[in-house]
């Protein structure tokens, strides 16, 4: 059992320090940060989505994505297209430069994904996607515990 917790504990850190070190790697030329990439590539796949679409798709807290969307915003990477609503419930799409930056972000995205899926079969992925999905939600079932406290 010990070997298992060693085993699982140190693949998932390893793996979230990968992920961390490539969203910063390779999106240093574009002067982006993690929630930023987060928010162009959510935005490039669905052409419209609001902060608060953002703060679920990206579980990401809503003062990370209101800061993220104020970055995009100002340095022209996406608008917001109404006024009259609340901020937070308001569509946002990507400009010219934003759309470009997306669909440099999703190749980018894509090329990673399979060349972390080598030597996978799609059988493999969906089994591992699948597992994972349930860990994630066995560990959020027993942490829940804890908000609750």
């Amino acid at each position: 059992m010990e070997e298992r917790f060693k085993t699982f504990t140190v693949l998932i850190a390893n793996l979230s320090r990968c992920i961390r070190k490539i969203k910063t790697e390779e999106m240093a030329e574009f002067n982006l940060k993690s929630p930023h990439v987060s928010c162009l590539y959510y935005l490039y796949k669905a052409k419209v989505l609001t902060s608060k679409e953002l703060c679920d798709i990206c579980e990401e807290d809503k003062a990370n994505i209101s800061r993220s969307v104020d970055y995009l915003e100002k340095n022209g990477y996406l608008v917001c297209e109404s006024k009259s609503q609340k901020r937070y419930k308001s569509p946002l799409a990507l400009t010219d430069k934003g759309r470009e930056v997306g669909e440099l972000i999703a190749n980018k995205i894509d090329n990673i994904l399979n060349l972390a899926s080598e030597g996978l079969t799609e059988e493999d992925r969906v089994i591992l996607y699948k597992s994972l999905a349930l860990i994630n939600k066995n560990l959020q079932n027993f942490c829940s515990k804890y908000e609750n406290q």
